[in-house]
């Protein structure tokens, strides 16, 4: 199934239409006997229409780029210009997109109204609904907040007021889920080839997983055991440790990388993305060796933003199925995900008598009473309390 944008050349005139609507229908396509999705004007619809008969397609993507998140030509000049805010500012794509979601959510919830109409009473009540109605968790209606604070600062240069009457959603206090030693090592022992890497990182060196698969070749310092994390969360940049076991396996997957590089420079291509202006300081500097990713995809695909074909780095839900399904192999009851790594990692550093301190600078944390967490789980029982029951059932009658 196939989309296509076009433009119909209307012989009368709608005044009441700025903008280009759409709505989607599906007729047989003319190069095969399956349905492929169709998009024309809202007004003035021809759903068994022959393609023929319309003028200009503008854009044409296949089942493949949609599930690659190539995202199509916007038929908001808003949005674009908000998407434009977005990149000057250097944010990642997956900021972009939950971004502009968001911001169309807010838009289509108060009627399809232009943002410059609404102001802190109408942002109040989407987000109120959002804890109220949908239920969303607290960090889902706070990434709603910061989209909307970004598009009214940023966008519409009007910042907001203090927000009257917020109903916010409520976070709980939770306690990170925690692998045993031989539970890991259970988990690890299911992964195989790539994943299984990736695994001993996130547990051994504490990494994200988006910091794990991000990785370029140039970060990973064999001679000093030590892997550097460039632009982590919150833009940061850290030193992690590499455990010895990796050297050898690492070595040998980065042979095997180093080879699939070379075939893609033969080929015309082996240039990845560069953070920020780096492309243009060194043109040359997206085809060396050094700035690779540790992790590639196995395809090469389109960037979605430069619409250059280019090698990316793994898709970070391969790992995560990956991860899922040995869990279940491992035989662990216990709801078990990549970030359960990382959580194992500095628990374990944690009982093996390291500093909390020395605990915070691996994983990253700016606040030592995040890194705290972990010390309540260290202690029996909870908060190192025995139990009475034990004397009470020694007691013979």
């Amino acid at each position: 199934m196939g989309c296509f944008f076009i433009k119909i050349s209307f012989s009368w005139q709608i005044p009441s239409i700025s903008c280009l609507f759409v709505k989607s229908y599906h007729i047989p396509s003319p190069s095969s006997n399956k349905k492929r999705q169709f998009l024309c004007v809202k007004y003035g619809t021809f759903p068994h229409t022959p393609l023929a008969i319309f003028s200009d397609v503008l854009y044409c993507f296949s089942e493949r780029e949609q599930k690659e998140n190539i995202i199509p030509p916007s038929t908001s000049p808003f949005l674009e210009k908000v998407r434009g805010a977005i990149r000057v500012r250097h944010y990642s794509i997956r900021t972009e997109k939950a971004y502009l979601a968001w911001i169309r959510q807010f838009i289509l919830f108060h009627g399809k109204r232009h943002p410059a109409e609404l102001g802190d009473v109408e942002v109040s009540a989407f987000l109120t609904y959002l804890a109220e109605r949908r239920n969303v968790a607290a960090a889902t209606q706070n990434q709603a907040l910061n989209a909307l604070v970004f598009m009214y600062r940023h966008v519409l240069d009007r910042p907001l007021g203090e927000l009257q009457d917020l109903v916010r959603a409520k976070k709980p206090k939770r306690l990170p889920v925690v692998l045993s030693r031989e539970e890991v090592a259970h988990l690890l022992a299911r992964l195989t080839g790539i994943h299984w890497l990736i695994g001993c990182l996130m547990y051994g060196s504490g990494l994200r997983l988006m910091e794990c698969v991000r990785l370029r070749v140039k970060d990973v310092e064999f001679a000093r055991r030590a892997v550097f994390v460039r632009d982590g969360k919150g833009g940061k940049d850290r030193v992690v440790t590499l455990a010895d076991e990796l050297l050898e396996p690492l070595e040998r997957h980065l042979e095997t990388v180093k080879t699939l590089h070379e075939r893609d420079v033969n080929e015309g291509f082996g240039r990845v993305c560069l953070p920020y202006a780096l492309e243009r300081k060194y043109p040359h500097a997206a085809a060396e060796w050094g700035w690779q990713y540790v992790f590639p995809a196995q395809r090469r695909s389109t960037d979605p933003r430069s619409k250059i074909e280019r090698r990316h780095h793994i898709n970070e839900s391969s790992v995560q199925k990956a991860v899922k399904n040995a869990v279940r192999l491992a035989g662990i009851d216990k709801p078990a995900s990549c970030h359960t790594l990382r959580h194992s990692f500095a628990t374990h550093l944690l009982e093996s008598g390291a500093d909390i301190r020395t605990v915070q600078d691996q994983l990253g944390h700016t606040d030592v009473r995040t890194t705290q967490i972990y010390t309540h789980i260290l202690n029996r029982g909870g908060m190192a309390v025995k139990s009475p029951l034990s004397g009470v059932l020694a007691v013979r009658r």
